[in-house]
Formats: C-alpha cells, sequence, structure tokens
C-alpha cells in the first residue's frame, strides 16, 4: 500500500507497528500525549508469536539483558508463612525458554528504540478529531497543526482516544471486570530475587514481584465499576487501594502506607475491550484499544503479534486498505479470542473470593507443583 500513517501512542503496539510499517516503505509518524515512561506496571511477556517478532527485530539481546529472573510463584499468608509455590516454567508458550519476562517500561521503550530512527515523533501531543475525506483522513491535534494522512491507527490503550472519535464511546465496547489493579515500584522484595509473592485475603490479592532490580508491588482488588472513576486522578486511586487493604496486609502492611505517598502510581480497572469491528475507513486500532484483557501478562505478546500482522497485510496491499484491515481482524483474532475468555480461570487463580477459595487455589498449586 505505502503511504502516510499516522499512529497513535507510542506503547508496545505503536512502537512495533511503526517499526515494520517503515521497513514496508511507509511513511510513519506517531504521537504520544506523555512526555515519559513510568517504572510501575506489573511485568510482561515476550511469548509464543512476539519471539520470533522482536529476533526479526533484533532487539532479543536487549530483551534478555533487561529481563527477570522469576523461577517461582510463591503464596504467603498474612503472616509471613509460604503456603504454596509453583515453578513458573509451567506457563511457558509455545517459544519456551526463548521466551521473556520484562518490565512493561523496559519492552516499550526498547521497541521504541527499534522504531524511532524510521518514525517522526509528536510527543506531549494529542489527536482530538478525525473526518474521514475520500482516500485520506483529516487530523486535528491538541498541539500540533491540523495534517492529513492516508491511515490512522489508534495503539493508545484501553482508554483509546481514536476508538472514541472514530467508533463512539467507551460505555459501548468497554465492560467492567469487576476488579482493579494498582502497582507502584518498592525498595524490596518479600521471597527473594527469583521469586514473585502474592498474599490473599477474600476478594484481594498482593504481590512484590523482584522484576530486573527495582521490585514492583501489586494491589489486584474486586469491586464493583467505581462510578465517578478517573483512570488519571492519583489521589482517588490511593483512596480506593487504602479503603480495600485497610487492615488487612498483616505483617505487609509497610507496602500500604506507602501507597499514599508514591508519586508513580498505576491505577486501573481491569477492563474487556470488545468491539465488532476493529477498523472503520481508514481508521483502525491494534492492541489493548481493539481487544484488551490479560490478568497473566501476554497482552503484551499480543500487541506485539497483532501490529505484526496488521503491518504484513497493509504492505500486501495497494490503494484501497479496507481488504487489508478486514484480514489483519480475522486473523488476529483467532489469537485473542482464548485469551478474552481465560479472564474465568485467571481471575479465581489470582483473587479467589473466599477463604475457601483461597485453600483449593493453594492446594492446586501445591499438587501441580509435585
Amino acid at each position: 500500500m505505502g503511504g502516510s500513517v499516522l499512529i497513535s501512542g507510542a506503547g508496545v503496539a505503536g512502537s512495533t507497528l511503526a517499526y515494520w510499517l517503515a521497513r514496508q516503505g511507509f511513511t510513519v509518524t506517531m504521537v504520544e500525549r506523555s512526555a515519559g515512561q513510568r517504572s510501575s506496571g506489573n511485568p510482561v511477556d515476550v511469548k509464543g508469536p512476539a519471539v520470533a517478532i522482536a529476533e526479526e527485530m533484533g532487539v532479543m539481546p536487549q530483551l534478555r539483558a533487561a529481563a527477570t529472573s522469576v523461577k517461582r510463584l510463591v503464596f504467603l499468608d498474612t503472616a509471613g508463612r509460604e503456603r504454596a509455590g509453583v515453578s513458573l516454567s509451567a506457563f511457558q508458550g509455545s517459544a519456551g525458554d526463548r521466551e521473556v519476562e520484562i518490565s512493561r517500561a523496559d519492552l516499550a521503550s526498547t521497541l521504541l528504540a527499534a522504531a524511532r530512527d524510521h518514525a517522526e515523533i509528536r510527543w506531549g501531543d494529542a489527536i482530538t478529531g478525525l473526518k474521514q475525506a475520500g482516500d485520506a483522513v483529516e487530523v486535528t491535534f491538541e498541539r500540533g497543526a491540523p495534517a492529513r494522512f492516508d491511515l490512522v491507527v489508534g495503539a493508545d490503550g484501553s482508554h483509546s482516544a481514536v476508538r472514541r472519535l472514530a467508533f463512539g464511546p467507551d460505555t459501548d465496547f468497554v465492560q467492567h471486570m469487576g476488579m482493579y489493579v494498582a502497582t507502584m515500584p518498592v525498595d524490596h522484595t518479600i521471597a527473594g530475587d527469583h521469586a514473585v509473592a502474592m498474599v490473599n485475603t477474600p476478594g484481594r490479592a498482593f504481590s512484590v514481584h523482584p522484576a530486573h532490580g527495582i521490585p514492583l508491588a501489586g494491589f489486584f482488588f474486586r469491586q464493583k465499576a467505581v462510578p465517578d472513576f478517573d483512570h488519571r486522578d492519583l489521589d482517588q486511586h490511593k483512596r480506593l487501594v487504602a479503603a480495600a487493604y485497610a487492615g488487612r496486609l498483616g505483617v505487609y502492611e509497610e507496602f500500604l502506607e506507602r501507597v499514599a505517598g508514591a508519586d508513580d502510581l498505576y491505577f486501573d480497572s481491569v477492563s474487556r475491550v470488545r468491539l465488532p469491528h476493529w477498523s472503520n475507513g481508514r481508521i483502525a486500532v491494534v492492541g489493548d484499544a481493539a481487544s484488551s484483557l490479560s490478568l497473566f501478562g501476554d497482552g503484551s505478546t499480543l500487541a506485539m503479534a497483532g501490529a505484526h500482522t496488521l503491518a504484513q497485510e497493509l504492505a500486501s496491499t495497494s490503494g484501497d486498505p479496507s481488504g487489508a484491515l478486514r484480514r489483519y481482524e480475522t486473523r488476529h483474532r483467532t489469537l485473542v479470542a482464548p485469551r478474552q475468555r481465560g479472564f474465568a480461570l485467571a481471575g479465581p487463580l489470582l483473587v479467589p473470593k473466599t477463604r475457601t477459595m483461597i485453600a483449593l487455589r493453594n492446594t492446586a498449586a501445591r499438587v501441580l507443583a509435585r
């Protein structure tokens, strides 16, 4: 197809897409609202199809250098006693020991470094308007001058502005799954440098992941949708975490105390994004903007795979991109559908609702460990 493409979002999906489109001769512009990347956010996996994509991009050595060295997941009680544990090798995908676990920030920065030599990046800006005009899309920005592009792709996450502008309000496509998650960097682990520790009470999970030298604390808790929830309101996020965990962490209460003073706290609803179609004319969405829901860290794998498939299909088409966008969607939905259905299993494993369910999960982990 060739031509000019605007990508909203310089994260995992956006950077992967920018790299592969530029390799195929497209003129690529990326627009990113954030001025930099946060260090919070649970580690993610590069597994299955994403491994081959990273290898083709030549970034696998950098990813391995920044990878975590986690071997086990251990379940503790609020007194600090280990109740069960399981080797994480049990969760390896089709690429086996070629797969890596890495912080989301390190993955995104590595992919962006590979793409930035081939794409223009507009930092600190955002799309405010999209108007399809024949064989182009007219775009207005918060700060920059208006411009025309042959194609616009929203890779701007589950709160995608492109999706709202081109497909409709979030209420039409985003479903709250009864859970919230918060993460923040901390200064020490609780189960050593090679184990993720998880502490459960009914409807709540607290974890500390050693990551790559900067441990990350995670708070996962069940709660109905907060009516006035704002994913950018840090003070509201701190209040919600405090209300959910106060007096429930036992010997780990110190971590809750640190939430109040945190300036790098990631917080969001666990939500499922479902669209009947991933494209509208010359506007498309990819990654979490199209189909988010992952509790086991494989959302980044899906984002990389979707971006690569989209670039492949666009590169094989001349003129009208509609056929390429339909083929991208058909191919990638086969990967996404089972992950979205998997929430029914992942939710009870990570955040059991009752003490009985916690005990059953721990027993199952001990059996698996044997």
